[in-house]
């Protein structure tokens, strides 16, 4: 999305970028956009082109690529077949002719009642797989009745504060049958071990359970702010997870490293596949001073990225993804299971994408970039709905927003084959270039001690703002060109859009005055105290976490019992 180019960091980069400078300048000359200028010609009314061209991310492109530009690239060794080390083409052999994406739309509005018909309704009309969104509070770890919640119940996504809410969200519908991604990261481990007693109680197996738990706190350090504690107690509670999750949960992700909130915090697409990938070496570096083995865990970690506007780049940043995680698992960690090696992932559309201005416009957007995901090799889809601009999605956007992705399943013929860029000078020299700048992104953050300790030194923040800020100066020049927002504006009448009624926040609050008159708060007491204890050990917390929520403790006594031992992250002013 921004302009910087981050090559700049290494002379390399430097070099790379005025190489292809000096090949842009022997193309065709075409007019220069004058500072100001509206973008079109005065006598024909037809767009003028800039003069130099670049991804959406700043990345220079040249006017054609041909052998050449592959240098001595070696086909066998640098994309294999699909199926295949290094994954370039996509981790599993024949792709989408054997399985389709699972199409995840991610829903959550209101109350669990609310989330619940949406949940029903979009698995009626084929989507295979179910995506929570939750408000702020419960992101934030505080119950709906918390002061710190007025305003804001159930406006962003689902409330949760207790294992009822959680067993009436799931209502009627059988966990081990759908596989569930719940977006959830500071409390992360009390809304799995709800999830998780609902399974229980509904008799399914926990070893056959799927799904995934996003649990990236770092992401949160570096973008999204939805932070609780400090990193080390944070770190510890991520960590817990993955060793509780290899052991009883073998087929559920209890982690999801995610790029996609870096990339809309304003970041380009090096910097949000580098980031993401280095706050995965994070992560395998504290489960293996844990002790536990490598091959035991990293099968089930997965990824989430964002899928942009720009068509090609989008697609080389997957590619370079699972090319670059092959070599760290495999050279750096040194895993021996190939499932190890192979880097799955997420994606969703480009949220910072959508416009309040002329909205279906919006589904245009999510088409091109649900292409790119997909021919990137995703294994699971969300498709933004034409109205998220403005609010939650209506039922009817939603359902649009999922027809997009089986039109593009059933009738495209997108596929019918695995990885039909492969071979392309284009697409491969992109793949090439932005696994060398994401590498040396990884390399600069391993110098300043790792990426807990670079967040600390507020490096990858910086390097996000400054990229946003270059993004944005772009816009006001109109070098880049958003229809209907600095080009291209007409005026349209407002939308209906989903409006979520204080009703939810008093219908709240009466569940939780209910909930704890009806529970024993002498046995709620007791499991929140040993989860205290827990925490202020060095044992998993998760099964006195998990005790705690059958006793019907709530979100909030979790997390305020977890703040009374870590105590709360307040971030230091990035100079």
């Amino acid at each position: 999305m921004p302009t910087s180019n981050p090559r700049n960091s290494s002379e390399e980069g430097r070099d790379r970028a005025s190489a292809a400078d000096d090949r842009q300048s022997m193309s065709t000359h075409e007019p220069e956009r004058a500072a100001g200028n509206s973008g079109r010609s005065e006598s024909s009314g037809t767009p003028t082109r800039a003069e130099k061209f670049t991804t959406v991310s700043g990345f220079p492109i040249r006017q054609l690529y041909a052998k050449d530009d592959l240098g001595g690239w070696d086909a066998d060794h640098e994309i294999g077949l699909p199926g295949e080390p290094p994954y370039t083409r996509g981790i599993h052999p024949a792709m989408y002719r054997t399985r389709l994406w699972t199409m995840r739309q991610f829903a959550g509005f209101g109350s669990a009642d609310d989330t619940n018909r949406r949940f029903r309704y979009l698995l009626s009309q084929g989507q295979n797989g179910l995506s929570v969104a939750f408000d702020l509070p419960t992101l934030m770890g505080y119950d709906s009745d918390h002061p710190l919640s007025e305003g804001e119940v159930g406006k962003c996504g689902v409330a949760i504060s207790s294992l009822s809410d959680m067993e009436t969200l799931f209502d009627g519908i059988p966990l081990a049958d759908v596989t569930t991604s719940m977006t959830i990261n500071s409390p992360a481990a009390p809304i799995w071990a709800m999830y998780l007693a609902v399974a229980e109680k509904q008799g399914a197996d926990w070893a056959k359970l799927s799904g995934t738990l996003q649990n990236d706190i770092l992401k949160e350090y570096i973008a999204q702010k939805e932070y609780i504690y400090p990193p080390k107690p944070s770190m510890r509670l991520v960590t817990d997870t993955i060793e509780f999750g290899a052991e009883h949960t073998p087929k559920f992700n209890p982690i999801s490293i995610s790029g996609y909130h870096i990339r809309e915090a304003g970041s380009t697409a090096i910097q949000e596949l580098a980031f993401t990938l280095r706050d995965g070496i994070e992560y395998v570096e504290d489960c293996l001073r844990r002790g536990l083995e490598i091959d035991a865990f990293a099968p089930r970690l997965s990824f989430f990225f964002n899928a942009h506007n720009d068509f090609f780049e989008e697609i080389a940043k997957y590619r370079a993804a699972r090319r670059l995680w092959c070599g760290v698992m495999r050279d750096r960690f040194g895993a021996k299971n190939p499932r190890s090696w192979a880097l799955r992932f997420h994606a969703q559309t480009a949220g910072c994408s959508l416009t309040a201005q002329q909205p279906y416009n919006n589904v245009v957007r999510t088409s091109i970039q649900a292409l790119a995901a997909v021919l990137g090799g995703a294994q699971s889809l969300h498709t933004n709905s034409l109205d998220e601009a403005w609010a939650l999605p209506s039922e009817s956007a939603a359902t649009l927003a999922l027809r997009t992705q089986q039109i593009m399943a059933y009738e495209s013929g997108v596929t019918i084959t695995a990885d039909p860029f492969g071979g392309s000078y284009f697409l491969e020299t992109l793949t090439n270039e932005m696994e060398r700048d994401a590498r040396a992104y990884i390399e600069k953050i391993d110098a300043l001690g790792g990426m807990v300790a670079a967040i600390g030194r507020g490096f990858p923040q910086r390097e996000i703002a400054d990229a946003a800020y270059q993004y944005q100066q772009a816009l006001d020049r109109k070098e880049k060109i958003v229809v209907g927002v600095n080009d291209y504006v007409t005026e349209e009448p407002p939308i209906e859009i989903l409006q979520i009624e204080e009703s939810v926040a008093h219908q709240q609050a009466q569940r939780l005055r209910e909930l704890r008159a009806n529970r024993s708060n002498t046995e709620v007491e007791g499991r929140l105290k040993a989860l205290r204890a827990a925490a202020a050990g060095e044992g998993n917390v998760m099964p006195h976490m998990y005790e705690a929520v059958k006793a019907y403790a709530t979100l909030g006594e979790i997390c305020g019992s977890l703040r009374d031992v870590f105590g709360v992250y307040e971030e230091a002013a990035i100079a």
